[in-house]
């Protein structure tokens, strides 16, 4: 089940799945609506009848700037979205998956910009340094009844908000790759490899793990 704002871009990648052989839906879902979250992980049960794993990737960018010229208005849109969305989705995954599939695991998307300090994102990365903590809490939580928390700490990759930030930042992408030992930018699916080795049964002894996955840049 696929869940995100856009429904185009749903469409387009639910029948990319079906035509592989593969079975997909999807749900419209704005992380910063409380009910809609929840509406999407029922739409999960009534649809496949159970939930196992969950992957929450959704996030929002704000201009990069120092943090005293943030807006008290970006400030709490990145609170809704990459915080408190993360929050709500993992606790109506946990009840869905206590009620249905009894075990399970749930990988939230992080950032290297968590991991340090980020001058550039400030705000974005405190976020994601506080996903880290929830991430760490529940898989302490959740541990004794077999549900897994783990998150990614993703570094330079091809995505939309690279390029935006690309936008604002000229020569972003030539620095991170810099920085970056295997000298390139990851491909989406390299990070999605990473992430549904965290939800399959292969990582059965990992929980409560930030795995950075940015081609050595934090080494």
């Amino acid at each position: 089940m696929l869940a995100a704002r856009t429904e185009s871009q749903l469409a387009a990648v639910t029948a990319e799945i079906r035509a592989a052989g593969g079975t997909a839906d999807y749900v419209i879902c704005d992380l910063a609506d409380s009910a809609g979250v929840r509406a999407a992980v029922d739409r999960v049960v009534d649809r496949f009848g159970r939930l196992d794993v969950a992957f929450n990737n959704g996030a929002t960018f704000v201009p990069p700037g120092p943090l005293d010229q943030v807006s008290e208005a970006d400030f709490d849109r990145l609170y809704a979205v990459n915080l408190r969305g993360v929050w709500l989705a993992m606790v109506a995954q946990v009840t869905a998956i206590r009620a249905t599939a009894g075990t399970g695991a749930i990988v939230n998307n992080s950032s290297i910009g968590s991991l340090m300090g980020n001058p550039e994102l400030p705000v974005y990365g405190a976020m994601k340094r506080a996903v880290n903590s929830l991430t760490e809490s529940a898989a302490i939580t959740f541990g004794p009844e077999g549900i897994r928390v783990n998150a990614i700490a993703p570094g330079n990759t091809t995505t939309e908000m690279i390029r935006a930030w690309e936008a604002y930042s000229p020569g972003l992408t030539d620095r991170l790759k810099a920085r970056t030992p295997l000298g390139r930018a990851a491909e989406p699916d390299e990070i999605a490899e990473v992430a549904a080795w965290l939800l399959s049964d292969r990582a059965s002894w990992v929980t409560g793990t930030v795995l950075r996955v940015d081609g050595g840049a934090r080494a």
